[in-house]
């Protein structure tokens, strides 16, 4: 009997124990079950997060801005609080019908919530934190060494990069390699990103941008498919262009816009000094509005130019770029292109922080690459 009821015993603890560890493994299935949903949710979330972030950026979020004003905005091409910073007021009142007033108001409250997101800065920061910031500037490789070395790393983003020369030096032939190499990965000089191009002078040739993709080791189709093209007919449809480049910045992965050239189509429609005034006024809105593109959406922007000869210039080099002091001003970075045999030089001319010297490169079938004979540069004293 006594055997019988202590094996009956060890049974009972068996059965207790056995109870336990499945109580434990009920225990582990729910605290799994309950780490999946907690997973689960914070990927729902993260998502919903993006949406919103898209979202809050919408001109309809913005205080006093009902449905008849978004409708205006969107009407003429603004989408989004960015949109709005970057056109500004007077761009805003001339192709919505606002006052003056109210689109100055727009603007304030467009700036005052990205800085609310922190898309923005505030009005005041340290010194410091702009030295942080300019270290984690990207470059775009030129596919040149030498001109590189001169862009000290290669073409910037948050910028605008001008390009000026007679026909010939290679400034259409720099466009079309950096369309190509802003595709390439970050560690191969690019950027993983797409380009745009505003064609304003008929210089877009898809067939040499094949042959450069294929020196350069790339596909040539899967290269023009990163380039969207757009060919401006007119000053106004050139402005309009660049007004509306939002939506594809927005929709796109581009990390590149091109503007070749910036005054073909000025030169033509403004003759004479009675519209002087006129063509510079629409030129420096023109040029203000691609430097704040540059800047609040984080893109590299390069522009060529057209040159003029100076007829009192009686010692050095006569050849001047067009646009004056508007261009020469809002250009963030400008380099003169000039012939030299069968290379091309381009001096720094104007720059915040670039020494003052020449780079050779020359132009092949990879499209603008480095002389032959080891020509590097000069340093002018």
């Amino acid at each position: 009997m006594n055997k019988s009821k202590k094996s009956e015993d060890l049974e009972s603890v068996d059965d207790a124990v056995t109870e336990s560890e499945d109580l434990e493994s009920v225990d582990d299935a729910v605290t799994e079950s309950e780490d999946l949903e907690s997973v689960d949710d914070a990927i729902t979330e993260s998502k919903d997060t993006t949406k919103l972030d898209k979202a809050v950026l919408g001109v309809e979020t913005m205080d006093g801005v009902g449905p008849v004003t978004t409708n205006k905005l969107t009407s003429a091409g603004i989408y989004t609080i960015l949109d709005v910073v970057v056109r500004g007021p007077g761009d805003i009142a001339d192709t919505t019908g606002f006052d003056m007033e109210k689109a100055v108001a727009l603007c304030n409250k467009a700036r005052l919530k990205l800085v609310e997101l922190k898309k923005f800065d505030k009005d005041f920061v340290s010194a410091s934190e702009i030295y942080k910031r300019r270290l984690n500037i990207e470059k775009i490789k030129t596919g040149s060494v030498n001109l590189d070395d001169l862009l000290l790393g290669g073409i910037e983003t948050q910028a605008v990069t001008e390009f000026y020369g007679e026909f010939g030096t290679g400034k259409t032939q720099i466009c079309h390699t950096l369309c190509l190499i802003v595709q390439r990965p970050v560690d191969e000089g690019g950027l993983n990103g797409a380009a745009v191009y505003i064609d304003t002078e008929n210089t877009f040739r898809p067939e040499r941008l094949r042959d450069i993709a294929t020196q350069r080791g790339m596909d040539p189709d899967k290269a023009l498919e990163g380039i969207i093209v757009a060919k401006a007919y007119n000053s106004s449809h050139q402005e309009l262009l660049v007004g509306e480049l939002g939506k594809i910045l927005d929709e796109s992965n581009v990390r590149l816009v091109i503007v070749d050239s910036l005054m073909g189509h000025y030169r033509a429609e403004y003759l004479g000094r009675a519209t002087l005034a006129i063509r510079q006024h629409r030129l420096n809105r023109f040029m203000h509005l691609l430097t704040r593109t540059a800047e609040t959406r984080n893109v590299a922007i390069v522009i060529t130019n057209q040159v003029m000869s100076a007829p009192d210039t009686f010692f050095g080099d006569p050849t001047r770029p067009v646009g004056g002091h508007v261009v020469a001003h809002t250009s963030t970075y400008r380099l003169f292109l000039r012939k030299s045999g069968k290379n091309r030089i381009a001096k720094m001319k104007d720059s915040p922080y670039h020494p003052e010297q020449d780079a050779v490169f020359t132009l092949n079938e990879k499209g603008i690459d480095d002389p032959l004979d080891g020509s590097k540069k000069k340093i002018n004293k």
